[in-house]
């Protein structure tokens, strides 16, 4: 990863703390966020329940 990519992945987890902080509804934001997540990951072919906490 070159320094712009991280500059870019840092920039999207502030933003996404941000958006939580500022949820009327932080539970709801928190799970939208992990769909969005979960889903790039998947899409990279990550398995999900591997890293799934109980």
């Amino acid at each position: 990863m070159n320094d712009k990519e991280l500059i870019s992945v840092l920039i999207d987890m502030y933003t996404n703390l941000q958006r939580i902080q500022k949820s009327d509804n932080k539970d709801k934001e928190i799970a939208n966020q992990i769909k969005i997540v979960k889903s790039k990951l998947e899409s990279f072919g990550v398995v999900i329940s591997d890293i799934e906490l109980d």
